[in-house]
């Protein structure tokens, strides 16, 4: 079974077998206005739904008596259909959004070393920006890997990925890396808030990684540099 057909069982199962046209068009209209169908569609979907919902929306008034008995399945028909067209449509826009959450680390500068991130992060603390310590700190903890070679520079890596690559090697730290490279894209490219109590968790997971020696325990899915 295909994944469409598989979809439309298990949309027409939920469906009544016989519905009546205010029933048909309450579900329909319920279904189509769903959030997650119109954060993502393209404008040309959009309007489809809206021209839909409007004729949907005029069957009340032009329909004398009741309606022939092959209305309302084609009516139910056409609105899996559309519901099937606009989530092969949204899920690939979902997917692209979802993997664009985590952006790079580093900007255009690649050979800035640990040490002076470290500082960047220090003086931006020390005038209370809290926003560009912990960014700062943050490339500083994956740049520390780097210069240990225990990861390999990578261009474009983002938060994300570091974090996943140093759990590898780093299999204690794990929950405290995914945090921190979290924390990293909300304050980075969310614009989120941050304090002192951000900065000083970074701090000293920089501090407690640069003193570990790597076990290489953790998730081997991603690519790492070659313990030597």
């Amino acid at each position: 079974m295909t994944a469409l057909s598989a979809m439309a069982a298990v949309l027409a199962a939920d469906v009544p077998v016989d519905p009546d046209r205010n029933e048909a068009r309450r579900w329909a209209i319920e279904e189509l206005a769903k959030p997650q169908y119109a954060a993502a569609q393209p404008n040309w979907l959009e309007q489809l739904l809206d021209d839909f919902l409007e004729w949907l929306g005029s069957l009340n008034g032009d329909i004398p008596g009741p309606a022939p008995d092959w209305t309302w399945p084609l009516l139910v028909s056409l609105a899996v259909v559309l519901l099937i067209v606009a989530v092969i449509v949204v899920r690939p826009r979902l997917n692209a959004a979802r993997k664009q959450a985590s952006a790079a680390v580093f900007d255009a500068e690649s050979n800035v070393d640990a040490g002076t991130f470290r500082k960047r992060a220090a003086a931006a603390a020390a005038r209370g920006d809290w926003s560009t310590a912990v960014v700062e700190q943050f490339r500083a903890i994956v740049r520390s890997a780097e210069d240990r070679t225990v990861l390999d520079p990578q261009a474009g890596r983002t938060a994300d990925e570091a974090a996943a690559q140093l759990a590898r090697a780093f299999s204690g730290s794990q929950d405290r890396l995914e945090t921190a490279a979290a924390l990293f894209d909300a304050v980075k490219y969310g614009r989120a808030a941050s304090g002192p109590e951000q900065y000083e968790s970074l701090k000293s997971l920089d501090a407690e990684l640069s003193t570990l020696k790597p076990d290489y325990l953790g998730d081997p899915g991603h690519r790492l540099a070659v313990p030597k």
